[in-house]
């Protein structure tokens, strides 16, 4: 069995990033948007809280150990008596994956990762629209199985494995029972009857009206705007973000160009 301090952690951190998610409308010159969008196809959507945090990782190992990362980089294993205080992600997340390496059975031929947005307190500048008293919190939005043998492939053969869409993922079912069973708590789902729009207009103002203030606000303190949505078909092969920046960020050179 691959043990957790004789692995390459440069190859699991490579194989166990969350993959780049493109934006719905491509992002053109001068913030502008493209007319250009993602085709999500005429499947079922599922449409989630994009959280405005630190895109952060629990990584399950077979042998039962955990690391935790963010997104770039792992900040702690454990058992480790210091780590990496950035963004306040380990002392976030430490005693929910000691919880979890407790109730879950080592799998030994997969690592398994906990994908959570970590946010409030000082994570990001947008931290004051979730709290005003500098509460952290995190949200589980996705998990991936990663096949063992994947990290002996080289660094460039894992980057271009994982951004070209190699990591399985757990279905919308699995993940809320996954969140059930865990006890964690997933990004809010967001009702949606019919299709996204397509023009850029449309789609900001269909953006406003499915999200008009963040679901996940940790305290009565808290500014309230939220930073979009995740949008992504239900066999998961086509997913796209749709922020509230990228739209006001496009009225603002479009006005600006039109004076």
């Amino acid at each position: 069995m691959i043990t957790t301090r004789t692995t390459d952690l440069r190859r699991l951190n490579s194989a166990t990033k969350y993959p780049s998610i493109a934006t719905y409308h491509a992002l053109g010159e001068k913030g502008r948007l493209l007319p250009d969008h993602v085709d999500l196809g005429d499947q079922p959507l599922v449409l989630t809280e994009k959280v405005d945090g630190t895109n952060s990782r629990i990584i399950l190992m077979p042998d039962g150990a955990y690391l935790i990362g963010s997104r770039e980089e792992l900040l702690h294993a454990k058992g480790d008596l210091i780590h990496n205080p950035a963004m306040g992600i380990v002392d976030a997340l430490r005693s929910f994956a000691d919880s979890l390496v407790e109730i879950r059975s080592p799998a030994p031929d997969v690592i398994t990762t906990i994908y959570v947005e970590t946010y409030g307190g000082k994570t990001t500048a947008a931290a004051k629209q979730y709290t005003g008293e500098r509460r952290i919190g995190f949200r589980l939005f996705d998990v991936s199985i990663v096949p063992i043998g994947q990290i002996y492939s080289t660094p460039e053969q894992i980057s271009a494995w994982r951004e070209s869409g190699g990591q399985s993922f757990f279905s919308e079912t699995q993940l809320a029972d996954f969140a059930a069973e865990s006890g964690v708590e997933l990004t809010p789902r967001i009702q949606c009857e019919s299709q996204l729009p397509v023009s850029i207009s449309e789609t900001h103002e269909w953006l406003k009206s499915h999200l008009p203030a963040t679901q996940v606000a940790l305290d009565e303190k808290a500014g309230g705007k939220p930073e979009g949505l995740v949008v992504r078909t239900v066999d998961r092969k086509r997913i796209a973000k749709i922020r509230f920046e990228d739209y006001e960020r496009h009225d603002r050179r479009t006005s600006k160009s039109a004076r």
